[in-house]
């Protein structure tokens, strides 16, 4: 799978349910050095802004992955 087949994929939390967004929505962070996608930085859709005005980041661990379906990215948090 390519990195550009998983931007329309919406990412879902198996834990409660909750939507946040569209991958193109996000950010991915990478370990530089091994070439290894760390986490998925997803929107904060809670309402918070930081100082400047923009939406705060949920970091998602890679690890948190669960599957990676044709329509959704499922993941699973501890905290929910």
């Amino acid at each position: 799978m390519r990195l550009s087949d998983l931007g329309d994929k919406e990412i879902v939390n198996l834990a409660n349910g909750s939507r946040h967004g569209q991958l193109a929505d996000a950010e991915l962070l990478f370990d530089e050095y091994q070439g290894i996608i760390k986490a998925i930085l997803v929107p904060d859709f809670r309402g918070k802004m930081n100082l400047f005005g923009n939406k705060d980041y949920l970091q998602l661990p890679w690890n948190t992955i669960r599957k990676i379906g044709e329509d959704i990215i499922i993941f699973e948090t501890p905290e929910g």
